[in-house]
């Protein structure tokens, strides 16, 4: 049985702290180009230099993606792009496109590339041509089970890496390849900039009708006829490490620090706990269940593992998440005072009682004692985004705990 790594996404570089404080193996970003999130923060090359030095020091590894489907145009730029990454130093590019894939061995000869899912890996004949091509890893095409994934295993060499999505958002083109939202609004998915119109309440106009709309209806359950569960495979672990898989991957580089933290820390438990008592990883799993729901989701679904998804797995009477805890900031250090510093996210109060989310997998509630400023001004809130201020909580925190507020 292999013993797979633990894969985070991180939208900035608070989130990768966090990832890697909360549990990562390994951690991947994007910069600010040729990636297939450009709503999200994303990395300057200075930003990515921080955080790659940041993550090594904790003997954690930094993937970044470079998985746009190029056309003519972009060629030169990813070129020019691989050339500055020789001074970042990442562990590893994820690419799914030939022509930069062939690129970036061309200026990056000794880089591990790691092949994306967008590039559709669904059987063992394309994970033996990439690995004849000199890629380290191959991502799993979300469409398949975890026989299939077992299949692929027994006939790729045994340094063959297999990387494989067990959570996160899943789109309505599961691996990724959706032209929707480029007929729609005329932004591509495949260059980064999906509008994720598979979230969007759809009707029907007749022709000779203009006008008359009228709801679409599947199994009279509702107009969301494209928005999927999420996928969560907590309960699944010992599934995932039989079908010798290398890589567990996370889903979510436009998710926030608590999101990452939630998610990381969780399954950080669940592999960790499994691989020293299996029973006890059993016994356990109401627990990873109550902790993995305290993020934001969309309900939630295996997808493909055990068979072809069916209704259960869409989502059909809205878009909405499900939210049982508000992110209120990340502990940062202490000042002469005793105070710890703190950029806010969302409003909290003097008196309020909220939680503090801790690495090491406890959870400790505490009543906020005295919130300043930073000039050292006492207010009973704090209402401002993003404001930095200085908290008291009654116990001691240390730097990059998350704070939360059960809803």
């Amino acid at each position: 049985m292999r013993h797979p790594e633990l894969l985070i996404p991180a939208s900035s570089l608070e989130v990768l702290k966090t990832a890697v404080i909360f549990g990562a193996d390994a951690v991947y970003i994007g910069g600010e180009a040729f990636g297939l999130r450009a709503n999200a923060k994303n990395f300057s090359m200075e930003e990515m230099k921080e955080g790659i030095a940041f993550a090594h020091a904790h003997q954690v590894k930094v993937y970044v993606t470079a998985n746009i489907l190029a056309h003519n145009r972009d060629l030169d730029g990813a070129r020019a792009y691989f050339e500055e990454l020789k001074d970042v130093g990442p562990d590893a590019l994820i690419i799914s496109d030939p022509g930069i894939f062939t690129i970036a061995r061309e200026v990056l000869p000794d880089m591990e590339i790691h092949i994306s899912t967008q590039a559709n890996n669904t059987n063992y004949g394309t994970y033996l041509f990439w690995h004849k091509m000199g890629a380290k890893r191959v991502v799993s095409a979300r469409e398949l089970s975890l026989a299939e994934i077992k299949e692929i295993r027994e006939h790729i060499p045994d340094d063959l890496e297999i990387e494989t999505f067990i959570h996160g958002a899943m789109c309505i083109s599961y691996s990724g390849r959706c032209l929707l939202s480029s007929f729609l609004t005329g932004r591509d998915a495949n260059q980064g900039a999906c509008t994720h119109p598979c979230r969007w309440k759809y009707t029907l106009m007749e022709e000779k009708r203009p006008g008359e709309y009228m709801p679409v209806f599947e199994n009279d359950r509702g107009t969301y006829i494209f928005n999927s569960k999420d996928l969560c495979m907590i309960e699944h672990i010992p599934e995932l490490m039989e079908a010798g898989i290398d890589s567990f991957k996370i889903e979510g580089r436009m998710k926030t620090a608590l999101y990452v933290a939630t998610v990381a820390r969780t399954y950080r438990m669940a592999i960790d706990d499994y691989k020293r008592d299996p029973e006890y990883y059993r016994s356990r799993i109401p627990f990873y269940k109550e902790e993995i729901s305290k993020c934001t989701y969309r309900q939630y679904t295996t997808g493909f593992f055990f068979g072809k998804p069916d209704g259960n797995t869409q989502i059909y009477d809205n878009n909405t998440y499900c939210r049982e805890y508000t992110y209120l900031g990340i502990v940062g250090e202490k000042n002469a005072e005793g105070l710890y510093r703190i950029e806010q996210r969302n409003k909290f109060s003097v008196g309020e009682t909220i939680e503090v989310m801790k690495p090491d997998g406890r959870n400790i509630e505490a009543v906020v004692q005295k919130i300043t400023d930073e000039a050292g001004n006492s207010q009973d809130s704090a209402p401002h985004p993003k404001q930095v201020l200085y908290i008291d909580l009654g116990v001691e925190l240390s730097e990059y705990d998350i704070l939360r507020r059960k809803e």
